[in-house]
């Protein structure tokens, strides 16, 4: 039996493994598009979600105040960003969502509080929350810090920032 020359076969053979390297690479770019659409579209599902909770927390506090209208009806915390670029990282909108969702439970006491005696709780809230470390938010632990109060159309609206926490070395 004859065994065929290879020589014959290696265009067909060149030909062959260009296609399948071209494959590969063609599979791995889509890959890496789809999941860039995929994250991209968790990030937006995500802070659908958070503003689809806000507003049915805003609406359960609203029908439950609306007949007052010099109390705390709802909070809003707002993450500052910092205005130095030092090698803060910037967060996802997954940890954004959870800081926001801790920072407006512990202030949940103040809902319903008259606004004008917002000075003395105001007070005790930024006491109570300055420096305080907020442990296990998806990918570290973070400290917050409280910088301004506001109220308006009953809405308390509370500025923050945010570091991740940096452990002393040993």
């Amino acid at each position: 039996m004859r065994v065929p020359q290879f020589e014959r076969y290696a265009r067909l053979s060149q030909g062959a493994a260009l296609l399948v390297v071209g494959a590969i690479i063609g599979a791995a770019v889509y890959q890496s598009i789809f999941f860039m659409n995929f994250n991209a579209l968790k990030n937006v599902t995500m802070e659908m979600e958070d503003r689809l909770q806000q507003y049915e927390d805003d609406i359960k506090r609203l029908n439950q105040f609306k007949d007052q209208h010099t109390v705390i009806k709802s909070i809003q915390p707002v993450l500052e960003q910092a205005r130095e670029k030092t090698k803060v990282k910037t967060l996802d909108e997954l940890t954004k969502a959870e800081l926001k969702r801790r920072i407006k439970e512990d202030l949940g006491v103040l809902i319903g509080r008259s606004i004008y005696d917002i000075d003395s709780d105001a007070k005790l809230a930024r006491l109570l929350l300055e420096r305080k470390v907020y442990m296990n938010v998806h990918d570290g632990d973070y400290v917050v810090e409280i910088k301004t109060m506001l109220v308006v159309d009953n809405m308390l609206r509370v500025w923050f920032t945010t570091q991740p926490l940096e452990l002393p070395p040993r």
